[in-house]
């Protein structure tokens, strides 16, 4: 691994272990938790830095808090920005190892 910028980490904030997104992981794809406010450019360079690989493309979504209930209290969940990060052949990114 190659020395890293700290802000770095501020941008990528964990993995995503789900069914979907390891199901992703077949067609070279990962998964991460990220920052609102960061861009596609910033979480292209944080994961490339990070993680020692090409990155091809990445796409971003917004999965919106839900309302859920726990003992007749209502809550709700925050929303969470995800990217979903394109990896060039031959690069791969195991999550489950951790920085």
């Amino acid at each position: 691994m190659s020395t890293s910028d700290p802000r770095h980490y501020d941008v990528i904030l964990s993995p995503v272990i789900t069914e979907k997104a390891t199901m992703g992981s077949e067609f070279n794809k990962v998964t991460f938790k990220v920052a609102r406010n960061a861009t596609k450019p910033q979480i292209k360079e944080a994961v490339e830095k990070l993680f020692d690989v090409k990155v091809k493309n990445v796409n971003t979504l917004i999965r919106r808090g839900k309302v859920k209930m726990f003992k007749n209290k209502v809550g709700q969940q925050s929303d969470v920005k995800r990217a979903v990060v394109t990896l060039e052949e031959g690069h791969r990114i195991d999550v489950t190892t951790g920085l």
